[in-house]
Formats: structure tokens, sequence, C-alpha cells
């Protein structure tokens, strides 16, 4: 996809990218369609942080994916950085045009100008299009990832 230019997400964006989110046939279980004063908090908080980014492709103003950014500071790999990539999304309709190889190689290419050893990321296991995608671009599942979810108290 051409004309798409990478970007921080600014908080008008915010509605957008609650509605990538929750397009998505796990995000519709785990995501609202409205931002409400929870997504406002984190999209204070992930703004606010120098280590992360929410970065969105945008087409002449319209927004057609998203994704986070996180950078980790560590004392493996000799104390190198590395690179998280989290909450990947493409608007549904886009699917499948080249527009998250895009978005991945261009994150992966600010991992590499930062300096990064590493870039990671998780993908659910029931997403096989997914796993197919990041091992074509190059990705190894050399871990196996594990999560404890924690009841949601927010407190705002």
């Amino acid at each position: 996809m051409s004309d798409v230019i990478f970007r921080e997400a600014v908080r008008a964006d915010l509605p957008a990218v609650v509605a990538l989110l929750a397009d998505d046939v796990l995000g519709r279980t785990r995501d609202f369609t409205e931002v409400d004063a929870a997504y406002e908090k984190a999209f204070a908080d992930i703004d606010a942080d120098p280590r992360n980014q929410l970065i969105v492709a945008d087409a002449d103003g319209e927004l057609l994916g998203c994704m986070q950014l996180t950078y980790i500071p560590g004392l493996g790999r000799h104390g190198a950085e590395r690179q998280l990539i989290e909450a990947v999304r493409v608007r549904s309709d886009l699917r499948g045009r080249g527009l998250g190889r895009q978005m991945i190689t261009w994150a992966v290419d600010q991992a590499k100008q930062r300096g990064c050893a590493l870039v990671q990321l998780t993908t659910d296991k029931t997403r096989h299009d997914a796993h197919r995608f990041y091992l074509d671009l190059g990705f190894l599942p050399t871990h196996e990832g594990m999560k404890l979810p924690l009841p949601i108290s927010v407190q705002i």
C-alpha cells in the first residue's frame, strides 16, 4: 500500500485505535468499541512514557492500522535494549494487502535505528495466519510464552 505514513498516535486518534482493537475475533471478547476513562488513562500513560509508542498507519488522515512499540532495557545480551511489538491491528477490509508487512518492517527498522539487539512479539496460539505471517518475516518461535490473567481493577 502506498501513501501510508507511520506516526505516533495523538489523542484524536484514540477512537479509531480502539475501534481497530475491537474489530478482531479476539478483540471482540476483551475490548470495547467506545473510548472510556480506562482507554483515556492508558493512552495518556503510553504517551507520557518515552519507552512506549502507539503507532498508527495513516493514509491522508484515515487510520488503517496500529501497533504499540515498547523498548525494554535489560542486562541480558550485554545490556542491550529490545523492542516489543504488541496490539498489531490492520483494518479488517484491508487485511491481506501488505499493510501488516509494511508496519512490521517499519517497526523493525525503528528497532535497528535505536540499536536494539532483539525484536520480540507475542501472538495468540489460535492466530495461525499470524504465525505464518511472522515466520515469513523472519521471526522465529524460540520461546513458549505464558500469561497469568489478573482481575481488572481500574483506578482512574
